[in-house]
Order: structure tokens, then C-alpha cells, then sequence
């Protein structure tokens, strides 16, 4: 039998069932045998419509969309791509019409004078009897009310002892437990992946309620419930105790409405149940009234204190005697209570001393009056740092404080080509140059106590870094100087005009010489030409993007923010001088690279900032465009997006949002402040979350020195080193993402702290990835040489770091044309021009496994 056959024949034997169904109510509700005709003059309407409607619940549930689109097929219907709803719709059309059942000719022929009058007779009898039915469960259920509304009236009355009763049973439980039970070591998740191990008998003086007793685990595994899905997990006590409680206080309550029950009621339920009203079924009556108190006899016990309970667990229950016992513990939980808020309260105050005594006013700055600033605000590739400079070249004695080591080093080079000695610092390196009055360093490494004729601070809107601005702020509010240069964005302006009060002598404010021309056309990288910097937001895509155009023919300069500063430099140069056509960069080029750019290119829109991934803010948009066009090269500087072209110009032409806070971090008066209450840095990072920040600033999160923190947290390193030489290694400028430079970290500090060799830092030149790896994991060392004042030790080191930073440029220059882009799953090649991250072989898994799952959820 074909599949329609037999499921039309189902139908066909449903429909007559619902019929036979239908004249069984019909009879049934009649006092007196009605004809046939009568039957079929009511229910002609209904006799004629339950075929369709069964016919077509039945088809449509139970032919799969396959067969559906198949049996549509044979009849000329286009059906492939048509949505499921449509099916459906056309599928039913067709049912309607199909082998109709003629239901009032069968039932005409099933029923005889003689069989219907049989079936009256059945049916009335069904009929009364489930009207008695129904007239006893309704009276059964008015018996069980009437004990309901009893129960009601004996439990209010009755919760006071029925909690004193509960209190001195869950004593008795507490202390068989404590003598009894062993205690299992914490564990963070309750989840079964950790096995439980003991360590040892519980001690009652380690909790002081019930409610720090209740996160121990019994040892015991149960099921939860959770988003309708069920999940086994280690008990803990409060689950323990909520079903004594809700155990005992069934048993109780269960005693006691039954001795408020009066006979008349007992009576009447033992004729209408036939059986006496049992313990057992008079729960069950309450259950819900029971579990109702449950909330509050559990919150009283949460509050108990574990020492009343111990020694109420071997009294002899008596209500008056226990009322009184609990009153007496009461009024001294109270008084213990207010003992411990007035404690808390004095610690409080005695916190808030400590705090205003460590970090007090220490932001508050203290300019040096006789110190005249000079603003120079103003839009990206606008010429201000050349301004500064120029002016600091005339002075006597100069200092430039760049947020990166290559501005750094850049400067440096430029001052020293150009005749004026200068000397670099960063906390990698260090380059003194005979008779130099002049440093070119980082801003971290800005000292207070030297006087210089001029500092130059550039990029000052970094003050607003949530944790590096606070380098900014101590140099441009510290600085030993005639006069202090500071570089910064326009949205810098105010904040500084209210920093710095009347102590600002000059504001010299630059625009733009060269427009920027946004292009209207979607950039695709077959439109690259010379001059192009293509912009992307990892160092992943810069390799794929460059090794497309090296591919293509092109000569291409990289620039991405792991990259040796070196090789940064070698690797504009050759951009600089022609070697090179096109840059492909990260937005590390946004920030004080000047390169002769044509034409900017946003390959993206948004990037990744550590946390999630998000559209470009303006500045960000506004800083990076901004170094397209230079003045006699290029006179007009161009704008190129991949996508969303007026969204992102927008974003190019919004007004800069004002700097309003800067950021602070800790300073060595506050850790000798400190020092004078505790010696821990863990006490430390506490009291840093605690104290509030002073009004327009932001405190530095220290989230990289927290977690460094954690690996030499109560080890021998934090017994024996000094907390601000420690805090100083936690504080060193490293990629502490890396696992291999956090390793190297560590086993560094533990030869300083045992006083042996430095482990010199592991140098593998196989890969670029190890090239670049080990080149940091020399800075690394690097950073702790001089830190310790082993310059000789350095030295050596700097050349080996230049050696490396020689072979990363010349991988860049020879092999990046054969860079592999590689699945982000399983790691094997991808062709570079491949628009996916993962594999043909692990997409075509990922869709097999969809599609498994969705097999098994139909």
C-alpha cells in the first residue's frame, strides 16, 4: 500500500471514531431515546466537516516536506526554492478534493432502529455514572478545602513553635555533621569535572552563622534545573538543610493540624474516601502551604549563629524553656550585631583616613610658576612637531618625551644628522652621544629633578590613556624647564588651557594646508596605485594584504605595532626612497609617521581593542587619514574606504569630541605613604579600587601588573623583594600577552631574587613569528638590564637585537610573497586570495555537523 493510501485509510477510521464519539455525547446528555433523524437534523453540519478537517491535519502532519514537494511535482507545480509555508498551503489545496469519506452515507448505514436504541441505553448509563464521578471528585475536593482552610488558620498560629521546634532539630543536625562529617577541600565550580578530596574534620569556630557554613559540600551529588535543561552537581549544606527543614516541618505541621481537626470532618472524609485521613495524605493536602513557610524558617536559620546551635543541640526540647533560649540568643545576636557595625563603621573611617593620608591630594597638580608652556594644537600632518623641535634645537639643553620608542629613536637620528648632539633613552636602550645637551626618550622615562632649557611632550592627548595618560600628566605638570612645548590634537585644548591656568605663554593652533578628498568610489585592492597606504587592524592582514600586491608585482613597505622599530624605520625608508610603491600598515601609522602618502585606504571599518570588535571612533578615523598628502609631493590628500563610504566620511568630518579626564596611577610618595600601614601589594590593588579618583580623572586600571601579580603573588619572590622594586617589575613595559615572555619574565625575577646569572633570552630565527619573538624577548631583557644598571650586559644585547631586527626586515623585503594564510582551525594553508578564514575541508565539516544537529532536533 502506497504511504497516502495507508494514511488516508488512518483517517478514514479517526473520522468514524470522532463520530462514534460524537452520537455516545449526543445519547448520553438525552433523558428520553431521541430518533435518528434527530441526531442527524443537530448534527449534520458537524458529521459533514469532521472528515476535512481530519484528512487535513493528518496529511500535513504526516507527509515530510520531500514527499509534499514530490507529490506537487507529479502535478506540475514548480516547487524547488518555494518557501515551506507555500508548500504547505498548495499541499493542502490539493488534499481537499482527495478521496472525499462520505460520512453521512456510512453513518446512515452503521445505525438500525434496533442498535441505536442499544446504544442510548450505553451511552445514557456511561453518562450518569460519570456524573456521579464528578459529583464525588467535587465533593472529595470540598472535604479536602475544608482541612486546607483548617491548615491555614493552625499554621499562622502556630509558625513561632513550630520554628523553635525546627531550631533545635536542625541543632541536633549540625552537630551530628560537625562530629560526624568530613570537610572537602574548595573547589570552583560545583560542577562533577573536579574530584573532591578531604581535608580533614570540620572545626564549628571557622563559621560564625549558618549561612558561612552553607557553601561546604556534604560529598553528595543531586540534580538541578536549569533554563529547562538538567544538570548533576556537588551539594552543598544549604541544599541539606532546606530539605530537613521542609522534611521536618511537613512532619510537624502534619501532627498538629491533625489534632485541630475536628471528628465531624474526620468523619465525613473517612465515608466519602472510605478510609481514614492518614499523615501521609494530609501532606500531601498541605504541601503547598508547607512549602510556602519554607522561605522564612530557612532565613531565620541562615542567621543563627553556629555557637547557639552547638549548644542548644544537647537541650531537652520544652517550649517555654527553648522560647526563652532563643529570645536571650536573640537579644545577643543584636548586641553582637551592633558591636560588629560599630566595628565595621570605626574600620571604615580608620580605611578613609588611610586612604585620604595615601593618596590625599597627590593629583592635584603643582606646576612651577616661573615654567611658560607653549601649546601647539592642531590636526594630524600639520607640521607641529617640527615646530617644537625646531625650537628646541636653539635651546641650550632640550628634552623630547615621545609615546613611542621609534618617535624616539626617529628624533634622535634626525637632531644628530642635522648637527645637534642628542643622546636616546628608552627603557630598552640607551645611546649617549659625546657632548650631547640633548635626549630624545620615551615619556615613561621623564625624571622630575633634571632641568632642561626646553622639553618638547608630544602627543599629549594620550593623557586620556586609561593606562599610560598618567606619564603624560606627571611630565607636562612636573617639568624641570623654561619652557615646556606641548603637542596635542585640537581636542586637547581646553583640558590643558584648565590644567595649566595662566602658565600658558603661547597657543600657536595648525590646520591643514593639504585638503583631504574622500573618494566616492569602493576601493577593492586591484585599484592599488603608488602611493598608497593600505590600512588594516592586525598584523595577520598586513601580511595577507602585502603578500597579494607582492604577488601581483608590487614592491610593498609593511608597518604593524609588533614590528622591531627598527625594521619600521628600514622598512619607510625604503618607501621613502622609491624601493618600494605602496605601504600596507596597521594604525600604528596614524601616529607621528610621516611618509609621502598619496592616498590613504581604510580596508576596514573596524577593529578589535582587546575586548570586543568595534566600529572606528572619529579620532581614530580623523588620526590615521590625516598623514595622506604631502606638501609639494601631494597637495591634495586622498581618503579610500572598502565600504560604507558616507557613514565613515562622516566620521572624517565630525567635530572632535573635547578630552575631558586624564588618567592617574600610582607614584612613589603614595607606595612610601603606603608602606606605613601594610607591605602587600594584594592590600595594595584593593585600596587602589577603593580610593574614589578625583574629579576629571580616571584611574589607571593596572590590569597587566594585576595579573602579573598572580604568578608571584605569597611565593618567596613577594617575601624577599622590596614592594616598590617589585611593583617596578610588574610595571616593566613587555608584551604580557605573550606565554613565552611571561615565563621568561618570571624565571628572571627568581634569578634576581636568588641572586644568580640572568637566564639570557631564547633567540630562534626559523620564522617570522620567531623572529619577532625573540627580538621582544630580548627588549624583555633588555628592560631588566638596565633596570638592574648593567650597561656593559647591554650593550651586547642591542646589537643582538639590531641583528634580529636586520632579519626581520630582510624576511619582510624577500619572503612575505610567500606568506601562507593558514585556517584558523585547523592551521593547514589557505591560498592568500582566499576571501574565508577556515578551509574548504573544515567548512565542509562545520556544515555537516549543522546539519547532524538540525537531524536531531526535528
Amino acid at each position: 500500500m502506497k504511504q497516502i493510501d495507508m494514511i488516508h485509510q488512518q483517517a478514514v477510521e479517526n473520522t468514524k471514531t470522532k463520530i462514534m464519539d460524537d452520537i455516545e455525547k449526543f445519547l448520553g446528555e438525552k433523558e428520553a431515546l431521541p430518533d435518528f433523524k434527530e441526531y442527524l437534523d443537530n448534527r449534520s453540519t458537524y458529521i459533514s466537516q469532521i472528515w476535512l478537517n481530519v484528512w487535513l491535519t493528518k496529511s500535513t502532519n504526516d507527509f515530510s516536506k520531500r514527499d509534499k514537494k514530490a507529490f506537487l511535482s507529479e502535478r506540475g507545480y514548480v516547487v524547488e526554492g518555494v518557501d515551506r509555508k507555500l508548500i504547505n498551503k498548495l499541499f493542502r489545496n490539493e488534499m481537499r478534493d482527495y478521496e472525499p469519506f462520505n460520512t453521512m452515507g456510512w453513518v446512515k448505514s452503521r445505525i438500525d432502529e434496533q442498535n441505536w436504541e442499544e446504544q442510548y441505553y450505553n451511552a445514557r448509563k456511561k453518562f450518569l455514572k460519570k456524573v456521579e464521578e464528578d459529583r464525588l471528585l467535587e465533593h472529595k475536593a470540598g472535604i479536602k478545602e475544608k482541612i486546607y482552610q483548617v491548615a491555614q488558620t493552625v499554621l499562622s498560629d502556630f509558625q513561632e513553635s513550630a520554628y523553635l521546634k525546627i531550631r533545635h532539630m536542625m541543632a541536633k543536625e549540625l552537630k551530628k555533621i560537625f562530629n560526624e562529617n568530613q570537610k572537602y577541600e574548595d573547589i570552583d565550580t560545583y560542577m562533577l569535572e573536579e574530584r573532591l578530596t578531604v581535608i580533614g574534620s570540620f572545626n564549628p569556630d571557622d563559621y560564625r552563622t549558618m549561612a558561612d557554613f552553607y557553601d561546604e559540600l556534604t560529598g553528595q551529588i543531586h540534580q538541578i534545573a536549569s533554563w529547562g535543561r538538567f544538570y548533576f552537581e556537588y551539594e552543598t549544606y544549604e541544599y541539606h538543610f532546606e530539605k530537613k527543614v521542609l522534611e521536618y516541618f511537613s512532619q510537624v505541621a502534619a501532627e498538629k493540624i491533625m489534632g485541630s481537626l475536628d471528628q465531624q470532618l474526620l468523619s465525613e472524609y473517612e465515608d466519602v474516601f472510605e478510609d481514614k485521613l492518614s499523615a501521609g495524605e494530609l501532606k500531601r493536602i498541605i504541601k503547598d502551604l508547607t512549602e510556602a513557610y519554607l522561605d522564612g524558617f530557612l532565613f531565620k536559620l541562615q542567621e543563627e549563629y553556629v555557637t547557639d546551635l552547638m549548644n542548644l543541640a544537647d537541650t531537652e526540647f520544652d517550649e517555654a524553656g527553648h522560647r526563652a533560649i532563643y529570645e536571650s540568643d536573640l537579644r545577643e545576636r543584636m548586641r553582637r550585631k551592633e558591636e560588629e557595625r560599630a566595628e565595621l563603621e570605626r574600620k571604615r573611617e580608620e580605611e578613609a583616613r588611610m586612604l585620604e593620608d595615601i593618596f590625599g591630594r597627590e593629583y592635584n597638580p603643582s606646576l612651577r610658576r616661573n615654567v611658560r608652556y607653549i601649546l601647539h594644537i592642531g590636526d594630524t600632518n600639520t607640521g607641529k612637531t617640527h615646530h617644537a623641535l625646531e625650537r628646541m634645537k636653539e635651546a641650550r639643553t632640550g628634552l623630547y618625551l615621545a609615546p613611542l620608542r621609534l618617535l624616539a629613536l626617529e628624533v634622535y637620528e634626525k637632531l644628530n644628522s642635522e648637527g645637534v648632539p642628542c643622546s636616546l633613552k628608552t627603557g630598552e636602550e640607551e645611546k649617549p652621544v659625546e657632548g650631547a645637551n640633548h635626549i630624545s626618550c620615551t615619556v615613561e622615562m621623564f625624571h622630575e629633578k633634571d632641568f632642561y632649557e626646553v622639553f618638547v611632550i608630544d602627543e599629549s592627548q594620550m593623557i586620556a590613556d586609561k593606562d599610560r595618560g598618567f606619564s603624560w600628566f606627571k611630565a607636562i605638570t612636573n617639568a624641570n624647564a623654561e619652557e615646556v612645548h606641548i603637542i596635542g590634537s585640537k581636542n586637547i585644548k581646553s583640558m590643558m588651557m584648565d590644567l595649566l591656568d595662566d602658565a600658558v605663554a603661547e597657543i600657536y593652533e595648525y590646520t591643514r594646508d593639504i585638503p583631504l578628498q574622500v573618494e566616492n568610489k569602493e576601493f577593492s585592492l586591484k585599484h592599488t596605485k603608488k602611493g598608497d597606504a593600505l590600512v588594516c587592524f592586525s598584523r595577520k592582514q598586513v601580511l595577507e594584504n602585502a603578500s597579494k600586491l607582492q604577488n601581483s608585482g608590487r614592491q610593498v613597505s609593511m608597518i604593524y605595532g609588533s614590528m622591531p622599530p627598527e625594521t619600521r624605520k628600514k622598512q619607510m625608508d625604503r618607501f621613502i626612497k622609491g624601493e618600494t610603491s605602496v605601504v600596507v600598515a596597521t594604525d600604528a601609522i596614524g601616529m607621528g609617521l610621516n611618509l609621502p602618502i598619496r592616498r590613504i585606504i581604510f580596508l576596514e571599518n573596524e577593529k578589535f581593542d582587546g575586548t570586543r570588535r568595534r566600529r572606528l571612533t572619529s579620532q581614530e578615523v580623523k588620526q590615521i587619514a590625516g598623514r595622506a598628502g604631502r606638501k609639494g609631493i601631494y597637495n591634495v590628500g586622498r581618503v579610500a574606504f572598502t565600504s560604507d563610504i558616507g557613514l565613515m566620511t562622516k566620521l572624517l568630518e565630525k567635530e572632535d569630541k573635547p578630552v575631558e579626564t586624564f588618567s592617574i596611577a600610582p607614584t612613589s610618595g603614595i607606595f612610601e605613604r603606603f608602606q606605613k600601614y601594610h607591605r602587600s601589594l594584594a592590600v595594595f590593588f584593593e585600596l587602589w579600587d577603593k580610593f574614589e579618583s578625583p574629579k576629571g580623572t580616571n584611574k589607571a586600571s593596572l590590569s597587566e601588573e594585576r595579573e602579573l601579580y598572580e604568578y608571584v603573588r605569597d611565593t618567596e619572590i613577594e617575601a624577599r623583594l622590596p614592594m616598590m622594586e617589585l611593583y617596578g617589575f610588574l610595571h616593566l613595559p613587555f608584551s604580557s600577552k605573550e606565554p613565552a615572555l611571561i615565563e621568561q619574565w618570571l624565571e628572571t625575577i627568581k634569578a634576581i631574587v636568588a641572586d644568580e646569572e640572568l637566564p639570557e633570552p631564547p633567540v630562534k630565527t626559523s620564522s617570522l613569528e620567531e623572529l619577532e619573538l625573540s627580538y621582544k624577548a630580548i627588549g624583555l631583557h633588555l628592560l631588566f638590564l638596565y633596570k638592574l644598571g648593567r650597561k656593559t650586559e647591554a650593550v651586547y644585547w642591542e646589537r643582538v637585537r639590531t641583528e634580529l631586527s636586520d632579519d626581520v626586515h630582510e624576511f619582510l623585503k624577500s619572503e612575505v610573497k610567500n606568506y601562507k594564510k593558514k585556517c584558523r582551525h585547523c592551521g593547514k594553508g589557505i591560498h592568500v586570495d582566499s576571501p574565508y578564514q577556515i578551509c574548504d575541508s573544515c567548512y565542509s565539516a562545520r556544515n555537516r555537523k549543522r546539519a547532524d544537529n538540525r537531524d536531531r532536533w526535528r
